[in-house]
C-alpha cells in the first residue's frame, strides 16, 4: 500500500472549521488506513491504492457529510509529491526561507493568464513561476505581506490551494 498526501483548501480560515481529529475519523470510516494529519490547515495523510481523482471524490464526499459543505480536495502520490518538490523553480530562496516560498497545488489546470497577472502584481524580489501545473509564489517580504499572494485566489487561478515551502517538506516527510 501506498500513501496519499490530501490537501483541503481553505480549513481553519474564514471560519470554516475542521478539526484534525474529525478529518482523521472521516479518513477512518471511509476504509484510509493510518490517517495522520500535519498542522490545523487540512493536511492528511493516508496510505491507500487508490486514483488521487477517486480519493479525491470519496474524501469530498465524506467531507461534505460529516461537516455539512462542501470541501475542495487536491490529493497527490508520493511521486508527484516528489516531483513537486523536484520542479521548484526557486530552489535558492526554499533554502533561505522556505516560509516565504508559497507552492499551489491546483485541483486541475491553472486558468489561462493566471501566471501573468500574478507576475504583474510582483513587487521588488517577488517571483511568480509555473511548472507542470503547480503554481510558486516567492514572496520576499513575506505571504501574508504579499499582495501576489493574497490575488491568488481561486478566480484568477482556478481552484487550489497554498502551502509553503517548509510544510511541503514535511509533508514529504510524513508520507
Amino acid at each position: 500500500m501506498s500513501h496519499r498526501i490530501c490537501l483541503l483548501r481553505g480549513v481553519n480560515v474564514g471560519g470554516v472549521k475542521v478539526l484534525m481529529t474529525e478529518l482523521k475519523t472521516v479518513a477512518d470510516t471511509l476504509g484510509l488506513a493510518n490517517p495522520r494529519t500535519l498542522l490545523a490547515s487540512g493536511n492528511l495523510v493516508v496510505d491507500s491504492d487508490a486514483e488521487p481523482l477517486d480519493l479525491e471524490a470519496r474524501l469530498e464526499a465524506g467531507i461534505a457529510a460529516r461537516f455539512g459543505r462542501p470541501i475542495e480536495i487536491m490529493v497527490r502520490t508520493p511521486d508527484q509529491w516528489a516531483a513537486l518538490i523536484a520542479a521548484n523553480p526557486f530552489p535558492q530562496q526554499a533554502v533561505t526561507d522556505g516560509s516565504r516560498l508559497l507552492v499551489m497545488v491546483m485541483k486541475a489546470r491553472l486558468a489561462d493568464g493566471a501566471l501573468e497577472t500574478l507576475q504583474g502584481l510582483a513587487v521588488g524580489d517577488e517571483r511568480a513561476a509555473a511548472v507542470d501545473g503547480t503554481l510558486y509564489l516567492w514572496c520576499a517580504d513575506g505571504i501574508g505581506r504579499s499582495r501576489m499572494a493574497e490575488k491568488a485566489v481561486p478566480r484568477l487561478t482556478g481552484v487550489g490551494t497554498g502551502r509553503n515551502w517548509n510544510t511541503v517538506l514535511r509533508l514529504a516527510a510524513l508520507a
